[in-house]
């Protein structure tokens, strides 16, 4: 099937490039307007209605009108020449606040955007006044605005109102500061706009400049970098339109994270059959360059649908997580993989027939036998030494591993501490409570769905008054329908620190349970007790993705492979490089810097894309093995041969993935993951893949295969794709 895919795109080029195009550019198009309605607005969005803030949740949508997309920005309002407040300043203030409320906020348009393809998040927001600091310094206003906070066109609308808000307020000698999440990731994105922009054209740069390199050609640098953009755009809108029609929920950040993925895996994929079609030409000087495009992409084809599915199949555990985010995540990345292969497999055949020897224009290289470089090298000292390899390179992976001793989860939201934002939190937090901005509040209603009397919870805002850790608590209030009652708690603590989540998960979720009235069930919401109960639910799924994860690609593997003892030797060396990259980054953050811990997220992510991404640099390597030792000759010299053609190509794919990983730095909150992935992609490349694998292959021999050896050819005959004549590889 693979093969007449391939080649039915070689023989019918020309359409096939125009098929692409088309549909690259209509799903871009109307992907962005298809994530926004299935973006979920907030972390709760994705827990398990069995947890206590997910019920806190739906009470205060319910009976307290809280709409499920809101998001809350604190305003402080103090007086400009920093005197305490005035009863004056105070009207004034609440006489803005009123202003501010009937004011609707225009979402500003870019120029160039057309508007059927931009959500308009114009919207008036909900303005209150919220409470006075002890010695009238400042007072703080409550502001809701609906929507994510990472989308960026609601992130356009409270700028907008921070704008408005600052004019109003300084007319009246009056000077504003804002927090909350909104306020913390637009200037978050204002901090990195210029960072990320460079990010980007730096990764494309390297794309570049890595093709220019290794081929000496303009189109094989550039064309592999405009396919995978087609492909992305039609995998972006594939997905958006899957989660649309399915009712998934997905996270913010999932389009960002599908872009990085697809441009790495797919500039990897096409690059393996660049170097394939590249090194066959070359071996064959005279055979029609279809008909070698068409036999490339078939054998090579093999392969890569192989380790997509390994992706795939990684990913698709994820939907048996127990948390919202990851089990959609699964699907999302799926799916685009999904895309990227049938692009892999139609798209970049059907370039390589249309374009043919011209691929690699101007150079020469195709006249020419290359002399030995490093990649000969390197295949001749794995294969020559293949037990020092392979001692010296587990040293190096254990030496990493080591840092997971002691390593701590760090449930926080990553925001930085240089933001205005943090500023204006930090000032609050000097006079009020911590958790001010950002209160545990308790929601409670009649077990019978009855009316409950808000008089009656006094004695348990008493007790939650005593919980230490607890700065200020709220007076119960009733929702308007009488069947509801909220109580506010301020914590003394961070909101989004490990601290707060402790209090709430612990003393805060007991002293409601031992004073709630009889008759009455109760439930602890927030920020801190989302993530709280965000930290069990990663926790568990972790305890059942693993293991699920490594049966299904287990499973690939040994049907692609078809024996027992290789499969074992790729899953022991992908693992081996998770737990070298996971101490890694334990070593650098929660060591060296001295971080709360690695982020909560890390191990699972890092464990399905290194683990995945990885095996697929051990499938190519292994399956070129394979071939090589159906030809005749020692098992060790068939390892040389494959190390040397195949090495330039997983390093150059290596490179380029590790460098769109690392672009994610740019990204608030992402480094740690943006580390964690470059060095899990770039050890799997370059260590894992050319000397962990085949040292083991090459000290095995064709034992390696068994119970299904491949036996040596009898006759010199060359595999798919070579000559018999000595076809020597380098890295250029």
């Amino acid at each position: 099937m693979i093969r007449a895919l391939t080649g039915f795109s070689t023989r019918h080029a020309w359409k096939v490039i125009a098929l692409w195009a088309v549909l690259g550019v209509a799903l871009a198009g109307v992907s962005p307007v298809l994530f926004a309605r299935v973006t979920g607005s907030s972390t709760a969005d994705f827990l398990p209605a069995r947890y206590d803030s997910a019920a806190a949740l739906r009470i205060a949508e319910e009976h307290f009108g809280l709409r499920p997309d809101a998001t809350t920005v604190t305003v402080l309002v103090a007086r400009a020449d920093g005197a305490a407040l005035t009863d004056a300043d105070r009207q004034r203030i609440d006489a803005e606040a009123a202003g501010l409320a009937r004011q609707r906020v225009v979402m500003p348009r870019k120029g160039d955007e057309p508007a059927f393809l931009v959500t308009d998040r114009s919207q008036t927001p909900q303005v209150a006044p919220a409470m006075v600091a002890p010695d009238g310094g400042f007072e703080l206003l409550a502001v809701e605005l609906a929507g994510n906070a990472a989308d960026e066109g609601v992130q356009d609308v409270y700028r907008a109102f921070r704008d408005s808000a600052r004019e109003r307020f300084a007319a009246a000698g009056m000077r504003t500061g804002f927090t909350g999440n909104l306020a913390e990731a637009a200037d978050g994105a204002d901090a990195n706009r210029t960072a990320s922009a460079v990010g980007g054209a730096l990764v494309v740069g390297l794309i570049v400049l890595l093709n220019v390199l290794v081929f000496r050609s303009v189109l094989a640098a550039v064309l592999p970098l405009l396919a995978v953009t087609l492909i992305g755009g039609a995998a972006g809108g594939a997905v958006a339109g899957l989660a649309e029609l399915t009712g998934l929920r997905l996270d913010a950040s999932t389009p960002g994270l599908i872009s990085v993925v697809l441009l790495g895996i797919g500039v990897d994929y096409l690059l393996f059959l660049l170097f394939r079609f590249r090194e066959v030409l070359r071996a064959r000087p005279d055979a029609p360059a279809r008909s070698v495009a068409a036999e490339v992409s078939g054998r090579v084809g093999t392969a890569i649908t192989s380790a997509a599915l390994t992706i795939v199949a990684a990913f698709a555990t994820l939907g048996v997580a127990g948390f919202g985010q990851f089990r959609s995540l699964g699907p999302a990345i799926a799916v685009a993989v999904l895309v990227m292969l049938l692009g892999s497999l139609t798209l970049m055949p059907a370039l390589l027939g249309a374009c043919g020897r011209g691929m690699f224009w101007p150079s020469r290289a195709l006249r020419r036998e290359p002399r030995p470089g490093v990649a000969a090298r390197l295949g001749e000292l794995v294969a020559s030494r293949p037990a020092a390899a392979l001692l010296a390179s587990v040293a190096l992976l254990g030496a990493l591993a080591a840092g997971l001793v002691g390593m701590r989860m760090d449930y926080g939201l990553g925001g930085s501490s240089g933001t205005p934002a943090a500023a204006t939190a930090a000032e609050i937090s000097r006079s009020l409570p911590a958790g001010v901005s950002d209160p545990a509040t308790v929601y409670a209603t009649a077990d019978g769905g009855g009316a409950v009397d808000p008089a009656a919870f006094s004695g348990l805002a008493r007790a939650l008054g005593d919980v230490p850790g607890v700065g200020q608590v709220a007076d119960p209030v009733g929702s308007a329908d009488g069947r509801a009652v909220r109580i506010d708690v301020y914590p003394t603590a961070d909101p989004q620190g490990e601290q707060a989540r402790a209090l709430v998960s612990g003393p805060l979720r007991a002293a409601v349970a031992a004073h709630s009235p009889a008759g009455t069930s109760a439930h602890v919401g927030g920020t801190a007790a989302v993530f709280a109960d965000v930290a069990d639910a990663v926790d568990r799924d972790l305890l059942v993705v693993f293991p699920v994860a490594a049966a299904l690609i287990a499973l690939i593997l040994l049907l692609l492979l078809r024996s027992l003892l290789a499969p074992a030797a790729l899953l022991l060396s992908v693992g081996l490089g998770f737990a070298a990259t996971l101490g890694s980054a334990t070593l650098v953050f929660q060591h060296l810097l001295d971080r709360p811990g690695v982020a909560f997220t890390l191990p699972l992510v890092l464990f399905l894309f290194v683990v995945a991404l990885g095996t697929d640099y051990n499938i190519l390597i292994t399956d070129r093995i394979r071939e090589e030792m159906r030809r005749p000759g020692p098992a060790r010299a068939a390892v040389a041969r494959a190390v040397r053609h195949t090495a330039p190509a997983v390093a150059t794919a290596g490179l380029v993935l590790g460098g769109s990983f690392a672009s994610l730095a740019t990204t608030p909150g992402s480094e740690q993951i943006a580390f964690a992935l470059t060095l899990g992609i770039l050890l799997s490349a370059l260590l894992l893949s050319l000397v962990v694998v085949p040292a083991v292959a090459a000290l095995l021999g064709r034992s390696l295969w068994w119970p299904l050896r491949p036996a040596p050819e009898q006759a010199p005959s060359a595999p798919a794709g070579t000559a018999d004549v000595p076809v020597r590889e380098s890295a250029g």
